[in-house]
C-alpha cells in the first residue's frame, strides 16, 4: 500500500478523531475566555457543559445541546421552589433534591432516547444549581440564573464549533448507513438462505437488531444538521420499519428452511428449490453494494417483475409434488415456505419503494409512518432510581454529619457522575473509570494550582497551562476502552481546578475539593456496583421475560400499527439485553434465540389476526365456528406458554395448534380450496409455521419437548 493510501486511511479514521479533539479544545478555551470576559462567577461550569455535550457529529451535538438547555430549564424550575421553601432546612431540601434526582433518573431509564438525556440533565443540573445556591440563600435566585447562563454559554460554544468548523454531519452518517444496509442484508440472504452456519447467522441477527435500534437514534438526530433529511423524517421512520418487516420475514423463511433440512424433508425442499434460487439470483448482484435512490428505484422495478413471475413459478413447483393430498405434511411445508417467500418479495418491494421515495422533497409515503416503540423494563427503571436515591441519601448524610466545607462539591460531583454513569450498560465499570480520571484530575489539578497558576498571568498563559490536560482528556475520551477516564478527567478537572472570576488562593480549601472529588467517585462506584447493577443475571432474566411477553401482547393488542410496534420493541429489548450481557456469550445466545422465536410466533399471530379480520361475511368464517373457537383456545395456550414456559404449557400449545389445523381442514369453503384463493388454507399455513417453530430443536423451548431429556 502506498504512502498516499496510508494517509487517506489515517485521515478517515484517526484523522477524524484529531479533528474532533482540536474542535473541542478550541470550544473549551473559547468558552473559558468568554466566561471570564463576561465576568461569570463560575467559568468552570461553562467549560464542564462543553465536555458533557461534546459528540463527534454535529447533529448529535445540536440535539444534545437543545435537550441540555431544556433539562437545565426544567432543573432550574424544580429547584426554585425547593430553595424558596427549604433553604433554611437542609434535611428537607436534600430530601426533596434526592427525590427529584431519582425521578429524573427513572425517566432517563424509561425513555431511552433524547428525552432520556433531558431527564439526566434535569436531575443533575438541579443539583448543581441548588447546592451552589444554598450556600448563600440570600442570593440563591441570582446564583441559579448564573448557573443557567454559564451552561448556556458552554452549550452554545460547543454547538457553534461542532457545526461550523469541518463538521462531521449526522445526516451524512445516516445516508451512508442507509445506503450500506441493504447490501449487508443481500449478503446475509444470499449466504444463509441456501444453508450456512447457524452461529454466523445468529451473530448477523444480533447485529441487524442493534443496527436497527441505532439507526433510529441516528435518524432522530440527523434532522438537526441536515434540513433535507428533516423533510423526510416520516419516510426515514417508515424505511426503518420496512427494513424490520423485511428482515423478520427473512428470518422466518430461513428458520423454516433450516428446520426442513433438519427433518429431512427433501421432497418439499427439492420442489421449492427453483423458487428459492430465483430470489437468491435476484439479490446476488446487490451484495455489499451501496443502494442510493436511483438504484432503489431500479430494484423496485426488478422486484415488481419478480413478484409477477413468482406466483406462476410457485404453482409450477407445487405441481412437482404430484398427487399428494392437501393435508400432506410435505405439501403443507411447501405451501408455508411459498407463502413466506411471496410475502418476503412483497416486503422487499415495499422497502425499495420507500427508499426510492427519499429522492423528492415531498412524497405521499411521508404521511404514513409508525413511530419506533422502545421498551424499558419497569424493575430496571426502579433500580436505576433506587441507586440514585441511595447515592444522594448517603452523600447528603455524610455531608450533614461531617459538616465538611467541601461537602457540597462532594455531593454535586457524585450526582453528576452518577447520572452520567446510570445510562451505561455497565455503570460500575464506567464509575470506576471516571474515578480513575478524577484521581488523575486531582493530581494534575494540584500541580496546576500550586506550581503553574501562581507563576502565570493573563488568559493566553492560562490557556497554555490547561491545554495539555484538556488534550489528554479528549484523547482518552475518543478511545472506547478509556472513555470513562477521559470524561472523568475533563469534567472534574474543570470543575475543581479552573479558577473562578474572583480567584481565591486557598490551598487548604483546594485540597479539600480534590479529596471531595475523588471520594465522591468512589462512592458512586460502590453504589453502582452494590445496588442491583444492571449487567447481572437478575436483569437478563427480566428482559428475557419481557421478550417472551411480546407474544401475549400481540394476541390482544389493537391490530393497527401492531406489526411495527412489535418489531421495534422486540429488537430494542434484545439490543438492551445483548449489551448488558456482554462477556457472557451463552446468555447472549439464549436471549437471541428467544428473540428469534418471539419474532416468528409473534408475526405469525399478527398475520393470522389480519387474515381473520379480512375474511368475507360467509358462514364458513362466522363467529362461533369450530375453527374460531379452537383458535381462541390456542391463543390462550400460547399466552400461557410464553408467560411461563413449562412442558405442560408447551404440550397444550402444540395440542391447540393441531386442533385448530384439524378444525380448519374440516370446515367447508364456498370457493375452490386452492392455496391462493382459500383464506383457510393460508390460515393453516401460518398455523403450520407456528407448529414448526414450537418444535424447533434449536429453540429455547426445545428442553421442554417430549423426549428432550432422553436426547440430552
Amino acid at each position: 500500500m502506498s504512502l498516499r493510501d496510508e494517509l487517506a486511511r489515517w485521515a478517515r479514521s484517526e484523522g477524524l478523531a484529531w479533528i474532533f479533539i482540536c474542535k473541542m479544545l478550541a470550544a473549551a478555551l473559547t468558552t473559558l475566555w468568554l466566561a471570564m470576559r463576561l465576568e461569570m462567577p463560575q467559568p468552570s461550569t461553562a467549560v464542564m457543559a462543553v465536555f458533557i455535550v461534546m459528540q463527534p457529529q454535529s447533529g448529535q451535538v445540536l440535539a444534545k445541546s437543545l435537550h441540555r438547555l431544556l433539562g437545565t430549564v426544567v432543573g432550574l424550575a424544580a429547584m426554585l421552589p425547593l430553595l424558596a421553601l427549604f433553604a433554611q432546612e437542609p434535611v428537607l431540601f436534600l430530601g426533596g433534591m434526592a427525590l427529584w434526582v431519582a425521578l429524573c433518573t427513572a425517566g432517563a431509564a424509561r425513555y431511552r432516547d433524547l428525552r432520556s438525556y433531558s431527564c439526566v440533565l434535569a436531575g443533575y443540573t438541579a443539583t448543581l444549581i441548588g447546592l451552589t445556591a444554598i450556600q448563600h440563600p440570600e442570593t440563591a435566585f441570582v446564583q441559579a440564573l448564573w448557573r443557567v447562563l454559564e451552561i448556556g454559554l458552554g452549550v452554545l460554544c460547543c454547538s457553534l464549533f461542532s457545526a461550523a468548523i469541518l463538521p462531521q454531519s449526522t445526516g451524512a452518517a445516516m445516508r451512508e448507513a442507509i445506503a450500506r444496509r441493504f447490501g449487508d442484508f443481500a449478503t446475509l440472504a444470499v449466504t444463509h438462505l441456501p444453508g450456512g452456519e447457524r452461529a454466523a447467522f445468529e451473530t448477523a441477527q444480533a447485529r441487524l437488531a442493534a443496527q436497527t435500534v441505532r439507526l433510529e437514534t441516528l435518524r432522530s438526530m440527523s434532522g438537526y444538521d441536515d434540513p433535507q433529511l428533516a423533510l423526510r423524517m416520516g419516510r426515514l421512520t417508515r424505511l426503518n420499519h420496512d427494513f424490520m418487516a423485511m428482515t423478520s420475514r427473512f428470518h422466518a423463511l430461513q428458520q423454516l428452511l433450516g428446520r426442513l433440512r433438519g427433518q429431512g424433508a427433501e421432497l418439499a425442499l427439492e420442489a421449492f428449490a427453483p423458487c428459492l434460487d430465483s430470489l437468491v439470483a435476484l439479490l446476488a448482484p446487490w451484495r455489499q453494494r451501496a443502494l442510493d435512490c436511483p438504484a432503489a428505484a431500479a430494484l423496485a422495478t426488478q422486484l415488481e417483475d419478480y413478484r409477477a413471475r413468482l406466483l406462476p413459478l410457485i404453482r409450477q413447483c407445487r405441481a412437482g409434488l404430484g398427487e399428494l393430498p392437501a393435508d400432506s405434511p410435505l405439501r403443507l411445508d411447501f405451501d408455508t415456505a411459498a407463502e413466506l417467500l411471496y410475502r418476503l418479495a412483497g416486503d422487499l418491494h415495499e422497502y425499495a419503494l420507500t427508499h426510492a421515495a427519499l429522492a423528492p422533497a415531498r412524497h405521499a409515503r411521508e404521511r404514513r409512518s409508525e413511530r419506533f416503540a422502545p421498551r424499558a423494563n419497569r424493575l430496571a427503571v426502579a433500580a436505576a432510581a433506587l441507586r440514585m436515591l441511595l447515592l444522594v441519601a448517603l452523600g447528603s448524610a455524610f455531608w450533614l454529619q461531617s459538616a465538611w466545607p467541601s461537602g457540597h462539591m462532594f455531593l454535586i460531583s457524585a450526582v453528576i457522575i452518577g447520572a452520567l454513569c446510570s445510562a451505561s450498560a455497565n455503570p460500575a465499570r464506567m464509575a470506576l473509570q471516571m474515578a480513575g480520571g478524577t484521581f488523575l484530575a486531582a493530581l494534575l489539578g494540584f500541580v496546576e494550582s500550586f506550581l503553574v497558576f501562581p507563576q502565570i498571568g493573563g488568559f493566553p498563559m492560562l490557556a497554555l497551562a490547561v491545554t495539555p490536560v484538556f488534550l489528554l482528556g479528549l484523547y482518552l475520551a475518543t478511545r472506547p476502552r478509556w472513555a470513562g477516564y477521559g470524561l472523568g478527567l475533563l469534567i472534574l478537572f474543570g470543575f475543581g481546578t479552573l479558577p473562578a472570576n474572583l480567584t481565591v488562593h486557598d490551598p487548604a480549601g483546594l485540597l479539600n475539593h480534590y479529596i471531595a472529588l475523588v471520594l465522591s467517585q468512589l462512592l458512586v462506584a460502590a453504589v453502582m456496583a452494590g445496588v442491583l447493577p444492571p449487567n447481572r443475571p437478575w436483569l437478563w432474566r427480566q428482559l428475557e421475560r419481557d421478550l417472551r411477553r411480546r407474544v401475549p401482547h400481540v394476541l390482544r393488542a389493537p391490530l393497527k400499527g401492531l406489526a411495527a410496534r412489535f418489531d421495534s420493541s422486540t429488537r430494542d429489548l434484545l439490543t438492551q439485553a445483548h449489551d448488558l450481557a456482554a462477556g457472557h456469550p451463552a446468555v447472549q445466545r439464549d436471549l437471541l434465540r428467544w428473540m428469534t422465536l418471539v419474532l416468528e410466533i409473534g408475526h405469525a399471530v399478527i398475520e393470522l389476526r389480519q387474515e381473520k379480520a379480512r375474511l368475507p361475511d360467509e358462514s364458513s368464517y362466522a363467529a362461533g365456528t369450530a375453527w374460531r373457537l379452537a383458535f381462541d383456545a390456542l391463543a390462550a395456550a400460547l399466552a400461557r406458554l410464553f408467560a411461563r414456559p413449562t412442558p405442560e404449557h408447551l404440550h397444550q400449545a402444540l395440542a391447540g395448534v393441531e386442533q385448530t389445523i384439524d378444525a380448519l381442514r374440516r370446515t367447508p369453503e364456498a370457493g375452490a380450496p386452492h392455496f391462493a384463493s382459500s383464506p383457510l388454507r393460508r390460515l393453516e399455513s401460518h398455523l403450520h409455521f407456528i407448529r414448526t417453530a414450537l418444535l424447533d430443536p434449536h429453540s429455547p423451548l426445545a428442553e421442554h419437548l417430549p423426549g428432550a431429556a432422553h436426547a440430552a
